[in-house]
């Protein structure tokens, strides 16, 4: 089992950027294809990208291809999610979560594991 904690949240303006940060403890991320998915309220739990383990590939949403990024820090155990060009409908909870089974990038969020806690990303228009 891996903890994760995210961090980096808060408010900013439409085009406005955040960095999210995962950090992990217990094992080594770089073993773990790890996701990001965000919740919106009264809505369902939405993929928004992963890196696959012990590589660099990525795969996104169709919804903020071209304006987030996923990038990984093996010696800080650490992903992030960049975030460009925020819009008001990227406001939601944003959580991290690690899949150590899979050999391909899942969206499935029930192929994760493991979740962080989340952290409230709100964009004002």
């Amino acid at each position: 089992q891996v903890q994760l904690v995210e961090s980096g949240g808060g408010l900013v303006q439409t085009g406005g950027s955040l960095r999210l940060s995962c950090a992990a403890s217990g094992r080594t991320l770089s073993s773990y294809t790890m996701g990001w998915f965000r919740q919106a309220p009264g809505k369902e739990r939405e993929f928004v990208g992963a890196i696959l383990r012990s590589s660099s590939y990525t795969r996104y949403a169709d919804s903020v291809k071209g304006r987030f990024t996923i990038s990984r820090d093996n010696a800080k155990n650490t992903v992030y999610l960049q975030m460009n060009s925020l819009k008001p409908e990227d406001t939601a909870v944003y959580y991290c979560a690690a899949d150590g089974r899979s050999l391909y990038v899942s969206r499935n969020k029930d192929n994760y594991n493991d979740w962080g806690q989340g952290t409230q990303v709100t964009v004002s228009s």
